[in-house]
């Protein structure tokens, strides 16, 4: 029988709901949705919000960096590493204006084999922010 073991991180910022950060299965490492948010509030990099908590203006690079190194803070924390990830699903909540910064940005942090990727357009995140990563590593 292969051993499950859910891990939550010290360093990334707190799930907003009931999951934990990771949850490791045999050499598998699985992450939960990774998003921009700062660890011990509820501040989104490059996000201003009206009144009414809805988006008024965003900037899609200081999120890119700030889910990526959230990203780094899970799988670190999990005993993982960046170059353990083998895929991992993106989504965007406007792929006409953020592909490109996005695309940039992946090729800057994946430079050296980068992973699998699937990225796809959703109209809504569960929080005001414009990615998140679904991430998938193999630790041995």
């Amino acid at each position: 029988m292969i051993q499950s073991i859910a891990q939550n991180s010290d360093t990334a910022p707190e799930p907003v709901g009931a999951y934990p950060h990771a949850r490791r299965v045999g050499d598998f490492l699985f992450l939960s949705g990774v998003g921009p948010r700062k660890k011990g509030t509820k501040d989104i990099p490059g996000v201003t919000l009206n009144e009414a908590g809805e988006i008024t203006a965003y900037d899609i690079e200081a999120q890119c960096r700030s889910v990526f190194e959230n990203v780094r803070d899970v799988l670190a924390d999990s005993g993982a590493a960046w170059s353990d990830l083998v895929d991992v699903t993106v989504f965007l909540t406007n792929m006409d204006d953020d592909f490109a910064v996005y695309n940039k940005l992946w090729a800057e942090y994946f430079a050296d084999d980068p992973p699998c990727r699937t990225t796809i357009e959703i109209n809504k995140l569960p929080t005001p922010i414009a990615i998140e990563l679904k991430c998938l590593a193999l630790v041995t």
